[in-house]
């Protein structure tokens, strides 16, 4: 069985990055991507580039991707075995979290509706053409796909998750000339003070940080002289200076840290030295949005609210808040 060779992955994103002035993040990437794949392999790897594999060869794939769906064509449909052997292999990629896809036809009912978020940030961006972006937490990528769908000139996303990676790998195998691409690494792995970025994004990253302001400040090193920062969190209500820190769990999550409220936000982005800060949009997130579905079979939001009161958790705390704010570094 053939094995996954990350340096044809990540081998033009690497020269990109030496070639460009940042031959120092390229060379910690390839350690970083050594120590991943070579030193230290994950134990599904093999199943997930098996299924990644199965995928079937075609030609002259085009995308739409300015609509709801992160959408592939091919100007040839599918016969019957090359549709089932599509579907074997996407299934082989399950659970998918972030979405939703449409492969060729096939199409992927993500537990997460993200094309909800990105239609309420849109509106408040800066125009994404040409731009140099970051997507921190990115998931499976479908947020970069839709920044590319704008007129990005470069995306580049990072997530750990090695099976985000290879459901990326999914899409970017039928678009493999697209200016995107999905690193497994860590916010803390980056270097710092990359400031190569004209706008990043960190979306449902900042309740999983111990350290909120560190995030904060991390962020802002990527970011060129007058980039722009979007941020989305989870939020509570409540003045300036309050912020909810579970006891244990928050919805059944154990990695939550920090809930502020929107005024508290605001602060904490003057002191790590943003400009400009404000808050467009506050959402309740619903069972409409984040719900198991037939590609994704696991317990989901409903799960985790209060039988009795879905306005908490079920915990007892407030329900789930999502606030999304834009800033600039000065």
């Amino acid at each position: 069985m053939a094995t996954f060779d990350w340096q044809s992955t990540f081998g033009p994103l690497l020269t990109e990055l030496a070639q460009s002035g940042q031959a120092l993040w390229a060379d910690r990437l390839r350690e970083q991507l050594t120590h991943r794949f070579d030193d230290n392999p994950h134990g599904d790897l093999a199943r997930w580039f098996g299924a990644l594999q199965s995928l079937p060869e075609l030609a002259e794939v085009s995308a739409a991707l300015d609509r709801s769906a992160i959408t592939l064509r091919s100007p040839t449909p599918l016969n019957e075995p090359q549709q089932a052997e599509l579907e074997t292999a996407l299934r082989g990629l399950m659970p998918w979290r972030k979405g939703p896809f449409d492969f060729f036809g096939t199409h992927i009912d993500t537990e997460w509706r993200s094309d909800w978020k990105w239609d309420r940030v849109l509106p408040y961006l800066s125009d994404l053409r040409g731009r140099r972006i970051l997507d921190v937490g990115c998931g499976s990528g479908y947020h970069c796909w839709r920044m590319l769908g704008e007129g990005a000139g470069r995306v580049i996303g990072i997530d750990p998750g090695l099976l985000f990676l290879f459901q990326f790998l999914s899409v970017k195998r039928y678009l493999p000339d697209a200016p995107v691409d999905l690193l497994p690494v860590r916010m803390e792995d980056l270097p710092d003070q990359l400031q190569a970025f004209d706008t990043t994004f960190s979306m449902g990253v900042l309740y999983h940080r111990r350290s909120p302001l560190d995030h904060l400040l991390e962020l802002k090193g990527t970011l060129r002289r007058g980039g722009e920062l979007v941020l989305e969190t989870l939020v509570v209500d409540g003045p300036e200076g309050y912020s909810l820190m579970p006891e244990d769990r928050y919805g059944q999550m154990r990695n939550v840290w920090f809930l502020p409220s929107c005024d508290t936000l605001l602060r904490w982005l003057d002191r790590t030295g943003f400009r400009n800060a404000r808050v467009v949009d506050v959402t309740d997130t619903t069972t409409e949005e984040q719900r198991s579905t037939d590609w994704m079979r696991f317990n989901s939001l409903a799960d985790f609210l209060d039988p009795t009161d879905p306005g908490k958790t079920i915990e007892g705390y407030p329900g789930p808040k999502r606030a999304t704010l834009i800033a600039e570094k000065p």
